[in-house]
C-alpha cells in the first residue's frame, strides 16, 4: 500500500513551516488524504494517523510496540527521564512509585489546596476589574501543583520560579520540537534562548530543594517527601536525586498546562453560552449551598463534569508522537522499526465523522448514552493505554473544584470589542483572555 505524502512539502524544511504556521488547519486537513499520511519534519519522515482506530491501536492494542517519538526527544534535556519521557521496565517502576500519590485519599488532601489557592486568587480580585484570566489560571495551576509538591520555605521559592519559567518552556519548547534538529541550538533564535534560560533557572532551584530535603530527611507531608521516601517493593530501592528531579519537573509541567488551559477556556465558553452557565451555577449553588467546595462534591457536580469533558474535547493537546520499537503493521501499512508516528488529539476531537456538530459547545454530548457512541481513540485528552496520564484524576478534580469555587462567588464577563483567538503551541492557548470579574452579590 502506497502512503500519500501531505501536500506542501518544502526542500530541507519538509512540512515544518505548515505545522508551525497553520497548526490546527494543517493537521485537520490531513484526514482528506487517508487514514495514514506521510509528513516530513525537515528530512525526517513521519506517518500521520487520522483514524481513531489506528490511534487506539498505537496507544492501547499495540502500546508496547511503540515508544515516545521525536517531539519527546527534544524535551528530554529538560524533562529528563520522568514519567512522560521514560520507557519500558524503568517507566513501569517509576509509575508504580509515583501512582500512589494520585490515589483517592491523597486527592482529597490536594482538593483542599485547590480550593484554598482558588479562594486566595479570587480574594484579590476587585469588583469590575478586568483580569488577564489566562495568566490568572496559569498562576493558579502552577501554584496548586507546586504547593502539593513543596511544603518548605525553599519550596515556595521553587513555586515562584515555576510560575515564571514553566510557561516559557511549554511555549518555546514546541517550536524547538517541530523544527529541524540543525536549528535546535542556534542561539540567535529567540525561542531557543528563552527555553535554555528557563530550563537552567528551574534546574538550579529544584536541585536546591532536593538537596535541602536530603540534608534533613524530614517528611513534610508533601509530594516531594513521598517521592523521596518511595521504595520499589521488589528491590527496596528508592529514587536517586536525579530521578526525583525528573519526576518533579514532569509533574510541574504536565500537571499545570492542561488544567490552566482548560480553566481559561471553560470560563470563556460559559460566558458565550448563558444557558450552560445558568445550569452550572444552579448545580453549584445547590451542591455547595454557600459553603466551600470539597473533594466529595466532585461526584455530585455531574453537569459541571460534563462541561469539563466538553472543554477538554474542544481545547486539547495539539499533537503527539510515538516511535515503532519493532516492525509493525498499521492499517495495511508495514512500518519499519524506528518509524515515527504522529496524530493530533485536536484533529480527532473535531472530526465530524466521530463527533456530531463538532464546532458546537455541547456538554450533553457526554451523557452516558451519547458518549458511548464515540469510538475509542476519537477522544484522548489524557492519552490512553499504559501511557495514559497518571495525573488525569488530579487535573479533572482541580478543574471542577476551581470552577465551582469561582462560580459560587463571581461572574466572569467578556470584554466588549476584544476578540479572543486560538493560538496553538503544545496546547490550545488563547492569545489573551481578558475578562471582567463581578461579585455575584453585586448583580
Amino acid at each position: 500500500m502506497i502512503v500519500p505524502v501531505a501536500p506542501g512539502r518544502r526542500i530541507l524544511l519538509g512540512h515544518t513551516p505548515s505545522l508551525l504556521r497553520q497548526r490546527v488547519g494543517f493537521t485537520s486537513s490531513l484526514r482528506a488524504h487517508g487514514d495514514i499520511v506521510r509528513v516530513f519534519l525537515g528530512p525526517l519522515e513521519a506517518y500521520f494517523l487520522t483514524s481513531p482506530e489506528l490511534v487506539n491501536h498505537v496507544l492501547v492494542t499495540e502500546g508496547t510496540s511503540f515508544s515516545k517519538g521525536i517531539i519527546f526527544d527534544r524535551f528530554r534535556p529538560f524533562m529528563g527521564n520522568g514519567l512522560v519521557m521514560s520507557e519500558g521496565a524503568f517507566h513501569l517502576r517509576q509509575r508504580r512509585l509515583v501512582q500512589p500519590a494520585f490515589h483517592g485519599a491523597r486527592l482529597a488532601a490536594y482538593a483542599d489546596t485547590m480550593v484554598r489557592v482558588t479562594a486566595e486568587l479570587a480574594g484579590g480580585w476587585r469588583a469590575g476589574e478586568v483580569r488577564r484570566l489566562d495568566a490568572d489560571m496559569q498562576w493558579l495551576a502552577i501554584t496548586v501543583v507546586g504547593e502539593t509538591l513543596f511544603a518548605t520555605e525553599l519550596g515556595r521559592r521553587a513555586v515562584a520560579e515555576a510560575r515564571r519559567s514553566i510557561p516559557v518552556v511549554l511555549k518555546a519548547g514546541m517550536v524547538r520540537a517541530l523544527s529541524p534538529r540543525f536549528l535546535e541550538h542556534v542561539p540567535v533564535i529567540p525561542a531557543n534562548r528563552r527555553f535554555d534560560r528557563a530550563v537552567e533557572r528551574l534546574r538550579r532551584i529544584v536541585h536546591e530543594v532536593i538537596a535541602g530535603w536530603r540534608a534533613t530527611g524530614e517528611d513534610h507531608g508533601d509530594l516531594l517527601s513521598m517521592l523521596m521516601l518511595a521504595r520499589d517493593p521488589g528491590t527496596g530501592e528508592g529514587m536517586t536525586d536525579h530521578q526525583v528531579y525528573d519526576e518533579v519537573i514532569t509533574l510541574l509541567t504536565a500537571g499545570s498546562e492542561t488544567s490552566a488551559v482548560a480553566l481559561t477556556w471553560l470560563f470563556h465558553e460559559l460566558a458565550r453560552h448563558p444557558e450552560v452557565e445558568r445550569r452550572v451555577r444552579a448545580e453549584v449553588d445547590e451542591v455547595l449551598a454557600g459553603r466551600a467546595a470539597t473533594f466529595a462534591d466532585v461526584a455530585k457536580l455531574g453537569y459541571l463534569r460534563r462541561v469539563v469533558s466538553e472543554v477538554l474535547r474542544m481545547y486539547p493537546i495539539w499533537i503527539l508522537m510515538r516511535r515503532a520499537l519493532r516492525d509493525v503493521e498499521l492499517g495495511g501499512v508495514r512500518l519499519p522499526a524506528g518509524a515515527e508516528v504522529m496524530f493530533s488529539p485536536f484533529a480527532l476531537h473535531f472530526d465530524p465523522r466521530f463527533h456530531e456538530d463538532p464546532e458546537r459547545f455541547d456538554p450533553d454530548r457526554w451523557l452516558p448514552q451519547r458518549a458511548a457512541r464515540v469510538p475509542r481513540g476519537a477522544y484522548v485528552p489524557f492519552g490512553a493505554g499504559g501511557r495514559q496520564c497518571v495525573g488525569q484524576a488530579f487535573a479533572q478534580t482541580e478543574i471542577v473544584l476551581v470552577a465551582a469555587t469561582v462560580l459560587a462567588g463571581w461572574e466572569l464577563l467578556p470584554v466588549p470589542g476584544v476578540p479572543v483567538r486560538l493560538t496553538v503551541t503544545s496546547a490550545a492557548y488563547p492569545d489573551r483572555m481578558p475578562m471582567t470579574v463581578v461579585p455575584r452579590r453585586a448583580r
